[in-house]
């Protein structure tokens, strides 16, 4: 890689972080239906394992074979109605995580994976206008604001507020990172 890929490179990773830190989430838009349940996310032959990156190689490889090898990080799943239903397996909301998903956007969760991915850190947002969205639109979401910008097509909207304490679970990572910070802060 020359120099100047290398720097220009650099230089999204910070711009993506700096953005991240102010509650900016932009991404390019996967789209996908209704009831769309833990078994489509990561099948139940990869549950005998618990490493991230090898679940993160299976997401959605029922509904999307090559769905691993097409995403890029930061990317956002919008879907239909009652996503994540099924089992309540942690593990895909840790697989979303760790293939890179940043962002899940659909009018309702199930709602043991509504739980399952605050305490493992991955965003998912609530909104009934996801029909506003199409598959490779790109998102900007604004977390401070409370909005998405669809700025493909120049439309904005609202999304469920996020309680503030499922907030400080995304801030720290996840339950466990949260639940250790606070025992760090609390020890006396």
């Amino acid at each position: 890689m020359s120099s100047t890929t290398q720097n220009h490179s650099q230089d999204k990773t910070q711009e993506s972080q700096k953005a991240k830190e102010q509650g900016i989430i932009q991404g390019n838009v996967w789209k996908f239906g209704d009831n769309i349940d833990t078994d489509v996310i990561i099948a139940a032959r990869y549950l005998n394992t618990s490493d991230e990156n090898i679940l993160a190689k299976h997401i959605m490889e029922d509904a999307r074979p090559d769905f691993f090898s097409e995403i890029s990080q930061g990317d956002i799943i919008v879907a239909g109605e009652n996503f994540g239903c099924g089992s309540s397996r942690e593990h895909a909301p840790i697989a979303l995580k760790a293939a890179g998903i940043a962002c899940v956007i659909a009018p309702s969760f199930a709602r043991i994976f509504y739980r399952n991915a605050f305490n493992m850190g991955l965003l998912i947002l609530e909104s009934k206008e996801v029909d506003k969205i199409s598959e490779g639109d790109k998102v900007r979401i604004d977390l401070q604001k409370g909005i998405i910008e669809n700025l493909s097509t120049n439309q904005s909207f609202a999304y469920q507020k996020i309680p503030d304490f499922m907030h400080s679970l995304l801030q720290s990572g996840g339950l466990m990172a949260f639940a250790k910070k606070w025992l760090q802060e609390n020890a006396k």
